[in-house]
């Protein structure tokens, strides 16, 4: 059981797929930081220096005994506009990286030389 576990987790897409991951929770945490410290600060200044993070409805008012109940909407807002940040930077990426590949593609093929010394050779024997 452990040689197959060892064969199936060494496997290579396996691998690519945790590197992924490990790369796509790094640009996770760097898109949050960039929404919530670059982006959220203007929009805040924009909007009478609303801070999105504190926006909240008290549902029930805190007791003694007992947390307030709210329902904190602001972060929500947060959310969203993190989502539409990450979503448009992994469009960003894509499309360049669509871009390259036609790119590539589009790129005319070297004839290897012994296909060309075939034709050379074809030719000269049409002759």
């Amino acid at each position: 059981m452990f040689q197959e576990f060892k064969k199936f987790a060494l496997k290579g897409n396996v691998m690519d797929m945790a590197v992924g991951v490990v790369i796509g929770a790094a640009f996770g945490k760097i898109v949050s930081s960039f929404v919530s410290d670059i982006i959220m600060p203007p929009i805040g200044v924009l909007t009478g220096g609303v801070d999105f993070s504190n926006l909240a409805i008290t549902l029930k008012k805190a007791s003694e005994t007992t947390a307030a109940i709210t329902l904190n909407y602001g972060l929500f807002i947060n959310s969203v506009v993190n989502f539409v940040i990450i979503a448009f930077s992994i469009f960003i990426v894509v499309k360049q990286i669509n871009k390259l590949k036609k790119k590539e593609e589009a790129k005319p093929k070297e004839t290897p030389e012994d296909i060309v010394l075939l034709r050379e050779i074809r030719d000269s024997l049409k002759k």
